[in-house]
Parts: C-alpha cells; structure tokens; sequence
C-alpha cells in the first residue's frame, strides 16, 4: 500500500506541473522559449530511452515467463503498438487547429503578469501574428476566447490521462524509475499550463480563474491513474488485488508505446518549434545520458 501512495504522489507531482506553467506565465518577466525546447527534449530522452531500454524490456521478461520464449515477444510487440494505437486514437479526437502546444508572443502573455501592460490590440494585429509567428488567433469574442481556453484544458487533460497512468505503473513497479518518468512528464507540461492560462485569462480577466483551470487540467494525470489502477485490480486481480504478471507485461509494453508516441508526435516537435538550431537535440541528448547514467546507479 505505501508503493501505491508513492506512485500516486509521483503522478500528482508530475501532473501538476501545469499549474508551475501557469505561474510562469504570470511571474517571468519573459518566456524563455529556448529554455522550454532543452527542457522538452530532455523530456523526450528520458521517455524514449526508458521506454526501449528499461519498460520495453521489463514487459518482455514478464510476458515470455508466462507465455513462452515464442509468443511472450509476440504479446510484447502487439501491446506495445496498442499503446501507440491507444494514444494516436485520443489524439485524433483533438483537431490540430487547436494545438494545445501552440506558442504565445512575449506580447500576449506580457499583460498576465503585468497589471499596468496595455492588453494587444488583436482586433488589428491578431491576423498579422498568426500569419508570420504562428501564434492563436485571438481577435475573437471573448466567449469564443473562453472556449478556446476550456477546449485547451480539456485537450490536455484527455492527453494526460494515459500519461498519468504510464507514470503510476512504472512507480508502483520501480519507485525509482517512476522519479525519472514523473520529472519528465512534468518538464513536457510546463508548456501545456502556458496554454491553458494565456487564452481563458484573454476570456475573464481573472487570473485565479486561469490558474485554476490550468491546474485541473494536470489533475487529469492522477485522477485517470487511480481510476485505471482501481478498474485494473477489480477485473483482473486475483482474490487479493495483486495484478498478475502477465497483465503487469502487457501493460508495461503499453506504457512504452505511449510514452514513444508522445516524445515523436508532441515533445520533439514542440521542442523544435521553440529552439534554436540543435537546442532540442542538445536537450534530447541530454535526457538520453541522464536517464542511462541513472539506470546505471540503480543497478
């Protein structure tokens, strides 16, 4: 029981980091958008070389003891791409206009943190800045601004629920390697609390409200962790609770195929659209040799 709760604060911890991006949002004086592209990349090494060195290989073993040499990497492979099938499936169901990791201007973000800052004039601007930085479009109403912050937050926490669950699993397996996994699915939502605050701050003026939603948008990650957890011992345990092996393996393979769908389809791209030249190898590279250097100690 007292894994269980680790695993459940890490998923907090990781989960909350939106809220943090809420904050810097209000607090920085600026965004340092190259800092948050190392810091992405760094988050996509940590999950890419965890996923294929450590969970990927952690669902094998436990797979091939129960079904054999043959058929444990078969089970292993199909679950690992159920995984993949899984999130791209979630994916889907979010249309890429309303990219929840799309980027502001110091412009647009400048008045939450600044009281006295004149708001934009998107009425005359917005179109410019979308056309040549990229940016949301906010020259509409605000009611549609206030959609557009809820869709945001609501996007991100149906993200979040299979990344709360791949956190949880690898912590109540490995505390220690739920550490690495939770620090870095918390870095890869710093950004997404950005996001939520700068449109429904646009909307209601009140930042409390903004932070607000950012922060339940992360509580998305622990609350699907522990309703999956409760569902998985409740139709697969056995009379004491325990999951089986087998059930341990498949999931594992899952988890790694989530966690490589999300540093390929939303960390590395995200990273390159905030940096500068090899900013997100450099932070790709990085979480690589951490994490490796790291597994290394455990052993």
């Amino acid at each position: 029981m007292n894994d269980t709760w680790i695993a459940l604060g890490l998923t907090v911890f990781a989960g909350m980091a939106t809220a943090v991006g809420s904050v810097i949002a209000f607090a920085a004086q600026r965004t340092n958008y190259r800092f948050l592209s190392v810091v992405t990349g760094f988050s996509a090494g940590v999950m890419l070389y965890v996923s294929f060195v450590e969970i990927f290989v952690k669902g094998v073993q436990s797979l091939v003891q129960h079904y054999g040499d043959y058929w444990g990497p078969w089970v292993n492979t199909a679950s690992f791409f159920g995984g993949m099938l899984l999130i791209g499936l979630i994916d889907n169901l979010i249309p890429s206009a309303e990219n929840p990791h799309e980027t502001h201007s110091a412009a647009e973000s400048r008045p939450l943190r600044d009281p006295a800052a004149p708001i934009p004039d998107f009425e005359s601007a917005g179109t410019i800045l979308l056309k040549t930085e990229g940016l949301h479009d906010h020259s509409a109403h605000h009611h549609k601004l206030m959609r557009l912050g809820l869709f945001t937050a609501w996007a991100i926490g149906i993200h979040n629920l299979p990344e709360g669950l791949a956190t949880f699993l690898a912590a109540l397996h490995d505390p220690s390697l739920g550490v690495a996994i939770a620090v870095a699915v918390a870095l890869h939502n710093i950004p997404e609390g950005i996001s939520v605050s700068v449109p429904i701050f646009y909307a209601t003026g009140n930042r409390q409200k903004a932070f607000l939603y950012s922060a339940l948008s992360g509580l998305a990650e622990p609350v699907g962790a522990a309703i999956a957890y409760v569902a998985i011992r409740f139709f697969v345990g056995d009379a004491g609770g325990v999951i089986p092996s087998q059930v341990m393996g498949i999931l594992f393979a899952g988890v790694a195929g989530i966690m490589v769908y999300i540093s390929l389809d939303e960390l590395l791209p995200t990273s390159r659209a905030f940096g500068k030249g090899h900013d997100s190898l450099f932070g790709l590279a990085a979480g690589m040799l951490v994490m490796a250097v790291s597994l290394l100690l455990m052993k």
